[in-house]
């Protein structure tokens, strides 16, 4: 990598980490009057501003969230023209920041809007695949944990099946993973109520 690359990638890294740790869902709730972290799950997520305020405000706040993901990876991609491994770099900055924002003490969101967007920009059909998933196991349980759950799991099947038949390079199979692993431990006090049969559900959706 020439020096110029270099400094584009930590330029874009700085820049992706800053844009993650806006915290849109939070705003988006103030905009409302609700203040996301006394509320509902307490979760600064875009699931509790759906909870909270609305199906309409949560549209706004996961693309958003989505967004932030997105222009920092596409940008590595199509403006920087970074290699592979350099633009997971980008793109875990930016989902690093929406999970420790710099903008909140370094606390935030379970990184599903903003991984979302991530890999939107590196592959778009894994994102196709699992926004259906996601939907289905939303109907089904009625809870965003085990859709964002079954949802991560199928895209992670998916991409490391697409790396095993050379359609998906290594490097970014290895963020799906990386985002994968996050997303779980992100999820683990979710898990544990779900063991216990004590996960909220949506009891209204609009």
């Amino acid at each position: 990598m020439s020096m110029i690359d270099l400094l584009r990638l930590i330029a874009l890294c700085i820049g992706g980490y800053l844009t993650g740790s806006i915290p849109f869902s939070l705003i988006v709730a103030r905009t409302r009057g609700v203040d996301l972290r006394t509320i509902g799950s307490g979760s600064i997520g875009a699931s509790n501003v759906w909870r909270s305020c609305g199906f309409g405000p949560f549209l706004i706040a996961v693309l958003l969230d989505v967004t932030k993901g997105f222009l920092p990876t596409l940008a590595a991609i199509q403006i920087a023209q970074l290699p592979a491994p350099a633009v997971i770099l980008v793109g875990m900055a930016a989902i690093l920041g929406h999970t420790f924002s710099l903008y909140l003490g370094f606390k935030g969101g379970k990184a599903v809007a903003t991984s979302t967007g991530v890999l939107l920009a590196v592959a778009p059909i894994l994102i196709a695949v699992g926004l259906t998933i996601w939907i289905i196991a939303f109907a089904a349980s009625r809870m965003a944990s085990v859709a964002s759950l079954a949802g991560i799991t199928v895209v992670t099947i998916l991409a490391t099946s697409l790396f095993a038949i050379g359609q998906l390079p290594l490097a970014y199979t290895v963020l799906v993973w990386a985002a994968a692993c996050l997303i779980v431990y992100l999820h683990r006090s979710n898990i544990q109520r779900l063991r216990a049969g004590t996960e909220n559900r949506f009891q209204k959706l609009w």
